[in-house]
């Protein structure tokens, strides 16, 4: 074994496969007498309480969590992490009150994307499923990125090779079962990823001893803890935002409303998922400000494993691969079938193709498709965060206009004037790659014109325009 690793390429690899392969196997073999196109889309509406929870809490912690609230603590503080946990769970509550709407306005429904073609005319509800679809692919792509750079940093196994065994399972089990077969598989999934997080936290917990504590930070970095530090509060409400509005496009979420057994059974269920989601995220972001005081000079997204793993333990390391397999899989299934019943549902009101189409084969070609750049995007371990902030931007333009409109009668003209308006002011705004400046603010305009608070707090300020902007542009027409 290499040294610079803490476990062997062919361990981590049969690892993999069997974890893989486990997850596939289960998946074909439950969804067997589940077929047809309902269970495919909404697991025939029929989902109770346990199943319908910890799939959703499942499909909301992908391996992002490893990795992003760690390092976000390390330079946005308590703010960044507070803004990070409420973003991920929020919509969450969200979906209480839009998910009683659009299940009683539209119950034969599946997607989201449907009730805004009922809402709108056929070109804003293209737009919106083009937006969604470029979001959930941007997810897919950082999830096996995640997974495949997690495994290579343990074993230094190639990463191509877990991508591929990672996609190859998951599009196996998902595109035979549909739904039914990603709540189940996500049901185990959720069992996996609470036992060894809680696990591996608790040894992280023993092995800092006295270092584990807000304490140490406060000695350390007392400014991720000071309510006077500006980036906190930038960061936690960035987060917020940007997680908040995408999450709130994921068509996972809006099958799995449509999955429900009926509104009681989601209402608990969504309420259930908000209160496991927050502590969790909450506790890897502590996590990350624990492991930069303990040792600054560690990589900030690596800071979860630099505190577990201080030896060279392989059973911790085969730990960490069951934990990250899992996580990645059960968010990946979700949007895989996410992204399918999107191309059956809308297709046909998007492409008006020949009426014996069978758009749920068309769909598969179409996610394999996809799967394919995914794994191209993987194997080269490309650093996909600002196409995830991209993202993020498009569905902040999108946010406000979309569910105004479901409590209030919104014109087609003034709906697409108010998302353009939004992105064109978000883009304006919105970082270049290197994050010094932004197309509005040191390009057409002289840094020098700005504030200082302008100029350093750019991804910030581009959400809120882009968020924000829409709705001075809806209260103006409705005036």
């Amino acid at each position: 074994m290499d040294n610079t690793y803490f476990l062997s390429q062919s361990s981590s690899l049969t690892l993999v496969i069997v974890i893989s392969l486990v997850f596939a196997v289960l998946g074909i073999y439950h969804s067997k007498k589940f077929q047809g196109i309902s269970n495919y889309l909404t697991a025939n509406r029929n989902i109770e309480l346990f199943s319908l929870t910890t799939s959703l809490v499942a499909s909301a912690l992908g391996a992002w969590i490893l990795f992003g609230p760690v390092a976000a603590a390390t330079w946005g503080g308590i703010g960044a992490v507070i803004g990070y946990a409420l973003g991920t769970a929020f919509p969450m509550i969200f979906l209480i009150y839009f998910g009683r709407k659009i299940r009683s306005e539209f119950p034969k429904g599946s997607s989201l994307i449907e009730f805004m073609r009922k809402k709108f005319g056929k070109s804003l509800f293209k737009l919106i499923l083009l937006m969604t679809i470029f979001y959930m692919f941007i997810f897919l792509c950082a999830e096996v990125t995640a997974v495949a750079v997690l495994i290579n940093y343990l074993s230094g196994t190639d990463l191509w090779i877990t991508a591929l065994i990672v996609l190859l399972a998951t599009l196996t089990y998902t595109l035979y079962g549909g739904l039914r077969a990603s709540i189940f598989t996500d049901n185990i999934q959720m069992i996996v990823i609470g036992f060894l997080l809680l696990i591996l936290i608790l040894i992280i917990s023993s092995s800092t001893g006295d270092n584990f504590s807000f304490a140490l930070i406060k000695e350390k970095n007392p400014q991720l803890l000071s309510s006077s530090y500006i980036p906190s509060y930038t960061a936690g409400l960035t987060f917020f935002i940007a997680v908040a509005a995408t999450n709130l496009f994921h068509q996972g979420n809006w099958q799995r409303v449509y999955a429900a057994r009926d509104y009681n059974t989601l209402k608990s269920a969504l309420i259930i998922s908000f209160f496991v989601i927050v502590p969790i995220v909450f506790l890897m972001g502590f996590i990350g400000m624990v492991s930069f005081s303990i040792d600054p000079s560690a990589r900030p997204d690596l800071g979860f494993f630099t505190l577990l793993l201080k030896e060279q333990t392989e059973m911790l390391s085969l730990i960490i691969i069951i934990l990250g397999l899992a996580l990645t899989i059960s968010t990946v299934d979700t949007l895989v079938n996410a992204i399918s019943s999107l191309f059956v549902v809308d297709g046909k009101a998007t492409f008006n193709l020949d009426k014996k189409t069978d758009y749920l084969k068309i769909s598969k070609y179409f996610i394999v498709f996809l799967s394919l750049i995914a794994f191209g995007v993987a194997s080269k371990g490309f650093d996909i965060l600002y196409l995830f902030l991209l993202a993020d931007l498009f569905c902040c333009a999108f946010v406000f206009t979309v569910f105004y409109s479901f409590y209030n009668k919104v014109n087609e003209k003034t709906a697409y004037v108010s998302i353009i308006i939004g992105l064109i002011g978000g883009f304006l705004m919105f970082p270049y790659p290197d994050f010094s400046k932004s197309l509005l603010v040191g390009g057409l305009m002289s840094k020098d014109l700005f504030s200082p608070f302008v100029t350093q707090s750019l991804l910030f300020l581009s959400f809120v325009v882009a968020t924000f902007l829409p709705a001075v542009i809806l209260k103006l027409k409705s005036n």
